[in-house]
């Protein structure tokens, strides 16, 4: 879609510090999205694994579900068909092919509460020094093809979490308006890259990135860095929670989106 085409809407990224507990996640879930409509939010994103965080790798098999049944993606569906809005559910573990592993899911569902995008993450982390120690390929199988949505007000590219080490995905994406990445990210890693990476991702693409993410100490002892952030195609930050449960959030502003663009035609001179 065109610049000119373009809509402005307000959006919103919901930070959590998920547990094992899947019911009480999704209520948890249930009142942060209230609260990010409440400020006006129309497109809602949820961090990675927003529903569960167990205390093993092998757990969020026990809670897997068949692609469109399932009661977490029975409360994505309510959540934007109540809300009447454009909700982005983190992610859910997803069955595979493989019975031993799960495909970790990012599913988008329009105002009327009905799918209309799905992204299996493709990059899986896998981190080791000294006694911390991740490795997501135990019980997480890849997906193989980049995916974005069409939206009414613009074109929105999918990611998750460690996809964000690999700007190839999203030259792969084409033109976008927005980014959504869903994390979680370690308290090692995400001090280290988060913002960096982040930030980078939305001046090489020149577009807004919206990051959802897992925002502090966990039952099972993990700790991730939050800062869930939006930020625009400039590389300015324009919303950002530290650490906590809570929302971050703020307009995609096609006028800014023209100006970047206009003034600095990077994509258009792309060689490679």
């Amino acid at each position: 879609m065109s610049d000119s085409g373009l809509k402005e809407i307000s959006v919103a990224a919901v930070q959590m510090i998920s547990s094992p507990d899947v019911k009480d996640n999704l209520r948890q879930a249930g009142e942060l999205i209230k609260k990010a409509v409440d400020t006006g939010a129309k497109l809602v994103s949820l961090p990675e694994y927003f529903c569960f965080m167990g205390t093993g790798d092998r757990q969020k098999l026990e809670i897997k579900e068949e692609p469109g049944s399932g009661p977490i993606q029975d409360f994505l569906a309510e959540q934007a068909a109540s809300h009447q809005i454009w909700l982005a559910g983190g992610t859910l573990p997803l069955v595979c092919p493989d019975v031993e592993r799960v495909f970790n899911t990012s599913f988008v569902y329009g105002p009327d509460g009905r799918s209309v995008a799905r992204y299996d993450k493709i990059h899986l982390f896998n981190f080791k020094r000294g006694e911390e120690a991740y490795d997501e390929s135990i019980a997480i199988r890849p997906g193989d093809t980049v995916q974005s949505v069409q939206m009414p007000w613009g074109r929105v590219g999918l990611s998750i979490c460690y996809d964000l080490r690999f700007p190839e995905l999203y030259r792969e994406l084409g033109q976008v308006d927005l980014i959504l990445v869903p994390a979680a990210f370690t308290y090692t890693t995400g001090k280290a890259h988060w913002e960096l990476l982040l930030r980078a991702r939305a001046i090489e693409n020149q577009c807004y990135v919206l990051a959802a993410a897992q925002g502090g100490r966990h039952v099972n002892g993990r700790r991730t860095w939050g800062h869930s952030m939006l930020i625009d195609p400039w590389g300015e930050i324009i919303d950002v929670l530290p650490e906590g449960p809570g929302v971050v959030s703020g307009t995609i502003e096609p006028e800014r989106l023209t100006q970047v663009r206009a003034s600095l035609p990077a994509l258009r001179h792309r060689v490679l």
